[in-house]
């Protein structure tokens, strides 16, 4: 952060009630003698005691702490986008963390703006993800506040150094210790897991870290049947019942989780370009991101399908590296939006064992026609295909009599007949 120290009065900071941006409270006043720190806290979904995160935040030297609920708007505003677009960031993350950020920051903005704060500030480390989110939420929303990141300042390097501080200073700690030594992320998404005997991603990660998802093998020796309904490629209804948005998601990961979906051991690429290894739970983001693939399958031509699973990749990279309030990621949604006009239905999935099986689709505007797909009499006239296939071949048959492949072997195949009549002279 450049700028004279004195100048901050009034700091807004991310505040979660976990160890780092606890710590930072008394760093704050330390460092930026007189300021006031103004704890902002939002509520996506971790199941959190809000009255202890409050009193947490005023024994550490908060002179505010806002507690915002923020599930229905962070399910209906950012999941269901985002689900919609079909993003996965490297084909496995489902990008629980990286889509929570944009929001909580634009809520530390808001929170911000309204106390007269100076600037901002978040507990998110020099090499991570979420300095990035964070940030870049920031310069969209408000450019003009300093941005203090203590992680790039301190000289506190470990998890164990950070406990020490914490307990000079005589900050609460809960159940954080040398042993429960896991960093965790929780909202109604997913909850992750880092460090500890992950750092090594030969280690199978134990059992008992999991909090959301039983393991397969202990789930149910029956299947869940469930049916998901959907308008223009959101999800709307549970098993024929409307449900809030929030709402869903919660049962969706209950169901989910007791029939040991969701899990995923993951090394990703990090936005500052190191490997990372995580392990996240996401139960209900699992089961709808197929249920929505399905629908999509009989509804949108191919085309448009195409180009939707090819920005679905922009679109998971955006959100990844924290560009949620650009012009490039809500141009893409507008083309989702687009693209799943017509990807109204249902579709009827039996969980079991850690496995999503698709059981049925419906659509009132189904691209499918049985008439047509069906191997018995039909309206489908085969001789058509005759006209089609030399049409959809003409540049294939152009392209060969040029190179005049049909009137010799390529060379890769006349090397490789060579050799084998070789080889069969030396058997002879």
């Amino acid at each position: 952060m450049t700028g004279n120290k004195k100048d901050i009065k009034k700091v807004a900071l991310a505040y979660s009630g976990g160890l780092d941006t606890s710590i930072i409270i008394p760093w704050l006043k330390e460092n930026y003698p007189g300021a006031q720190v103004i704890g902002v806290c939002v509520n996506v979904g971790q199941k959190d005691d809000w009255e202890a995160v409050r009193k947490k935040a005023r024994a550490s030297g908060a002179a505010k702490i806002y507690i915002i609920d923020a599930r229905q708007e962070f399910a209906r505003d950012f999941l269901w986008p985002m689900l919609r677009a079909g993003a996965v960031y490297e084909g496995k993350y489902l990008l629980g963390t990286s889509i929570a950020r944009p929001l909580q920051a634009k809520y530390q903005v808001d929170i911000a703006i309204k106390e007269g704060c100076d600037a901002l500030a978040h507990g998110c480390t020099g090499k991570g993800n979420d300095q990035v989110r964070f940030e870049l939420t920031y310069k969209a929303l408000a450019p003009g506040l300093r941005v203090i990141a203590p992680w790039r300042e301190w000289n506190i390097s470990s998890r164990e150094e950070a406990i020490e501080y914490a307990r000079s200073h005589n900050i609460p700690l809960g159940n954080i210790s040398r042993k429960n030594i896991y960093s965790r992320d929780w909202n109604i998404w997913h909850m992750s897991h880092e460090g500890g005997e992950l750092e090594d991603p030969w280690n199978r990660p134990l059992e008992a870290m999991f909090q959301l998802s039983r393991s397969p093998k202990d789930a149910p020796d029956r299947e869940t049947e469930i049916i998901v309904g959907f308008e223009e490629g959101l999800p709307v209804s549970l098993n024929g019942k409307k449900i809030p948005p929030w709402k869903m998601v919660e049962e969706l990961n209950r169901l989910g989780g007791e029939n040991g979906i969701g899990r995923a051991d993951i090394v990703e690429t990090r936005v500052v370009g190191m490997k990372s290894r995580g392990v996240y739970e996401t139960p209900a983001g699992t089961i709808l991101f197929a249920a929505l693939k399905e629908l999509e399958m009989i509804t949108i031509d191919s085309e448009t399908l195409a180009l939707k699973n090819a920005l679905a990749q922009e679109y998971a990279r955006a959100v990844y590296s924290g560009k949620w309030f650009t012009l490039a990621r809500e141009s893409m949604d507008a083309y989702m939006k687009s693209a799943c006009a017509y990807t109204d239905g249902e579709v009827r999935l039996a969980l079991y064992k850690g496995n999503i099986i698709p059981a049925g689709r419906r659509s009132k505007y189904s691209l499918y026609s049985g008439d047509l797909a069906s191997f018995g009499a039909s309206s489908y006239d085969h001789r058509d295909a005759t006209g089609f296939i030399n049409l959809y071949g003409l540049a294939t048959g152009v392209q060969a009599r040029v190179h005049g492949l049909a009137a010799k072997p390529h060379k890769s195949r006349e090397r490789m007949n060579r050799k084998a009549e070789k080889g069969g002279s030396k058997k002879a």
